[in-house]
């Protein structure tokens, strides 16, 4: 080995020197690409029910997304983003397939998905699809990894908890019809369910029950939180859990309240066997808790159960009509239709209904025009299958949809022909609306009012004329013959 070299005196003193200059004068190291970008894992789910345990290797899901985002206030765009997810943990519980959605490829345990390049915004992919294994219990667990990285972006990791989650309850099947609700009054819902399965739901059960459409829920029992104190969604935990083979409905029920000026409204819950709590619903009912009774067992095979809401509140109708009044053999216009009375108009989904029109004996409807995208139509209505039927009128269809009026109306023009003078002729209009609940002014009649033919118009009818020109035609032979006869 050679020796080592020291420098000494005054080599050492320009070595130092050169090593200040240095210092000072080269630049300082460029920051690494990792300082400048960052990847972020933070809505990706940190525990997932993969499916329940009574669904065994029936089971498919393909729910699980791994969303990637760029941490806000990056200088440059994250570039060549991909996640590498190992599913290996969950070996005991389920397997794993090809599927989801995005751009993943892989096979066994380990998929790699491409995100692309991204500068603010987030990019999903869903790695593969989960499928369930025959013989595995309720809060049977298993842990996925997956390790975000880019280009220029230092990797980061995650991991997500797949449990397998309690037994399927059914809700009752079909939808449940409530009328006669009084808007703004309390009214009551009761929901029910059975666990059908061989697995008791020993973690405890929730309620999920949801309004639209107007309602709202009351925020009353301790062991439900709501979205808000008048809030449209509630989650309710039964800590009791359910026996297998069992039935159940809630010991109170679930109160809700129809708006001032609604019409309908929708109910919908379901139960879980897999009780988390929600993040958004942060107010909690003041009342007394309510609990689980037996009940006698149905057809509860459902996911959702769904109450149909009709209230008391009311949207009238009434026919707008006119008399079909000219000559015989002229066409004339009439307006037909419908007035809104109130005092609520359906709106959003709720049917506003139809009208239907039988013209008085002796006309005809040779059109009902419209327009619609700047093209002229024939017919507003559906037409009649037979004579003397009634042509139907949609008030959500393409020609009446839109051609409401600011004082209520809402017609189309009829093309009547007048065929004939019938004596007291009269047609009909009848409206037909779901929440019209005044059926005393639903029909009026549409009066005939045929006046005879002008002189004119008989002379110009080819029954009239053509024998008149036939018998002028020959008066003028006759007279063509004498005159040759005496000029010969």
């Amino acid at each position: 080995m050679p020796p080592r070299i020291r420098p000494t005196g005054r080599a050492a003193a320009l070595v130092a020197g050169l090593l200040t200059v240095l210092a000072v004068t080269l630049p300082p190291a460029a920051a690494t690409t990792s300082d400048k970008v960052a990847l972020s894992l933070k809505d990706v789910p940190r525990t997932m029910v993969a499916y329940r345990a009574d669904e065994g290797a029936e089971a498919t899901n393909g729910d699980f997304q791994v969303p990637v985002a760029v941490v806000p206030g990056n200088k440059e765009p994250a570039r060549n983003i991909k996640v590498v997810v190992d599913a290996s943990g969950l070996k005991d519980i389920a397997r794993v397939t090809e599927g989801g959605y995005g751009n993943c490829t892989g096979s066994g345990w380990v998929y790699t998905c491409s995100y692309g390049t991204l500068l603010n915004d987030g990019e999903s992919n869903a790695p593969f699809d989960i499928v369930g294994l025959d013989g595995v219990e309720p809060g049977d667990s298993g842990t996925v990894t997956y390790t975000a990285s880019a280009d220029n972006a230092a990797p980061v990791t995650g991991t997500t908890r797949m449990v397998v989650g309690g037994p399927t309850l059914g809700a009752p099947g079909g939808e449940t019809k409530v009328s006669g609700v009084k808007p703004g009054q309390p009214a009551a819902l009761t929901p029910m369910f059975a666990n059908h399965t061989t697995f008791p739901a020993d973690r405890g059960v929730a309620l999920h029950v949801r309004a639209s459409d107007g309602l709202t829920l009351k925020a009353r029992h301790s062991n439900c939180t709501y979205t808000g104190a008048s809030s449209t969604s509630a989650w309710c935990v039964f800590p009791a859990g359910a026996a297998p083979g069992a039935a159940y409905r809630t010991s109170a029920p679930i109160v809700y309240v129809a708006g001032a000026e609604q019409l309908h409204g929708t109910l919908t819950y379901s139960w879980s066997a897999s009780p988390e709590k929600h993040a958004d619903h942060t107010v909690r009912g003041r009342g007394a808790p309510i609990t689980l009774v037996p009940t006698a067992d149905g057809t509860f095979g459902s996911t959702d159960g769904t109450v149909q809401v009709e209230t008391t509140a009311q949207a009238d109708y009434r026919p707008v009509t006119a008399t079909v009044r000219g000559h015989v053999g002229d066409t004339v216009e009439v307006r037909l239709g419908v007035r809104a009375l109130g005092p609520v108009t359906p709106r959003g989904n709720e049917v506003r209904g139809r009208f239907e029109v039988v013209p008085p004996e002796g006309t005809t409807v040779t059109s009902i025009p419209y327009a619609f995208e700047e093209t002229d139509r024939d017919w507003g209505c559906d037409r009649p299958e037979e004579p003397g039927g009634a042509f139907v009128c949609d008030l959500e269809g393409e020609a009446l949809s839109w051609a409401g009026e600011d004082d209520g109306t809402t017609t189309l023009v009829f093309h009547v022909r007048i065929d004939r003078q019938v004596a007291g002729a009269r047609g009909t209009i009848r409206v037909y609306a779901p929440y019209d609940r005044t059926p005393g002014n639903d029909t009026a009649a549409i009066p005939l009012d045929a006046s005879p033919a002008p002189a004119y118009r008989a002379v110009l009818r080819p029954v009239v004329w053509i024998p008149v020109t036939v018998a002028a035609l020959v008066t003028l032979t006759a007279l063509h013959r004498r005159h040759r006869r005496r000029a010969g």
